[in-house]
């Protein structure tokens, strides 16, 4: 069973930047699909970026350029760089695995089976 505990959310000014950290534990590395979602209230998750166990990574339009995914094998932890953020990024982020996903890797919230419990980012004008 695989566990996901976020953090690294905040509050920073628009142009700002933050890193979110996702550990994961009954994690073995290379058996999992990994992906970073993200949820604003009344509105349905979207996806942000997903990346398959090759490494191969899917960046969604909006973040292209500006966020990366990675990964840290020894520490067993996921992360997302975020840059340049803008105060359209404001959402709950979400961490995510499943066993097995599509390729490319677009992250689509109904295929996967593990979730995080979220880290707030708020980017303010």
């Amino acid at each position: 069973q695989v566990q996901l505990v976020e953090s690294g959310g905040g509050s920073v000014q628009s142009g700002g930047s933050l890193t979110l950290s996702c550990a994961m534990s009954g994690y073995t590395y290379g058996s999992y699909c990994l992906a970073w979602f993200r949820q604003v209230p009344g509105k349905q998750r979207e996806g942000v970026v997903g990346m398959n166990n090759d490494g191969s990574t899917f960046y969604m339009g909006s973040v292209k350029g500006r966020f990366t995914i990675s990964q840290d094998h020894a520490k067993n932890t996921l992360y997302l760089q975020m840059n340049s953020l803008k105060p359209e990024d404001t959402a709950m982020y979400y961490c995510a695995a499943v066993d097995r996903c599509r390729k490319p890797p677009i992250p689509y919230d109904d295929e996967y089976k593990y979730w995080g419990q979220g880290t707030q980012v708020t980017v303010s004008s």
